[in-house]
């Protein structure tokens, strides 16, 4: 046993030649590529979904409404008519189908004064002793 112990003194221990620099440049390139890939793959699968068939969207879903914890809500517009859809544990039910002009969103919703920007928030909190 004391011959193996001195062979291991006697050897020299030869440290790894590493470029730390090289190294960390590579991984920080090889992130950045991973992070690409990622944007570009939900960039194609965004525009590959929006592509509308031969015919077109016909139907839309204007708003959805969560009226349980396992029932919702659904506004749809299906070929100029507007659909209010229940969807629940027993399936899904046709609650009311509107009649007439559907309106848009612009004429549905009320007149409210736009939020301050950021700016303005800061400069009224500033005011303020």
């Amino acid at each position: 046993m004391g011959t193996l112990a001195l062979l291991l003194a006697a050897a020299p221990v030869a440290a790894p030649d590493l470029n730390v620099g090289g190294e960390l440049a590579r991984v920080i390139l090889s992130l950045l590529g991973i992070i690409a890939l990622i944007l570009v793959a939900g960039w194609l699968s965004r525009r590959l979904q929006h592509r509308p068939g031969a015919c077109g969207r016909r139907i839309r879903c204007i708003e959805t409404f969560s009226a349980g914890a396992r029932d919702r809500l659904l506004l749809l517009d299906a070929d100029g008519k507007r659909l209010l859809v229940g969807i629940g544990p027993g399936g899904m039910h046709t609650l009311h189908v509107y009649e007439g002009a559907v309106s848009t969103p612009a004429e549905a919703a009320p007149s409210v004064a736009p939020l301050p920007g950021f700016a303005e928030l800061l400069a009224r909190w500033k005011r303020t002793p």
